[in-house]
């Protein structure tokens, strides 16, 4: 079974067409080209897509960093 980190990183490579393994836990916008308002909402999508969810606008907001966003999908999957 693929990790949520795994999913995330995925989807960053749908997103950003980055390596997978260069995203981590402590990856923030300023370390992955075209993670901006823009990228943020390709982001999003992608994220929705892996994972099957959909986010609301604070959820949105609250993706900061991997950090975030991994903690956001963790709790809609029900993994606190």
């Amino acid at each position: 079974m693929q990790t949520i980190l795994g999913r995330v990183q995925k989807a960053f490579n749908l997103a950003f067409d980055v390596d997978p393994n260069a995203i981590t836990i402590d990856t923030v916008p300023e370390d992955v080209k075209g993670w901006d308002s823009m990228g943020h909402v390709t982001l999003a999508s992608s994220l929705e897509q892996e994972f099957d969810l959909v986010f609301d606008v604070q959820e949105l907001m609250d993706m900061e960093n991997v950090r975030q966003i991994l903690k956001i999908i963790g709790s809609k999957l029900g993994q606190h």
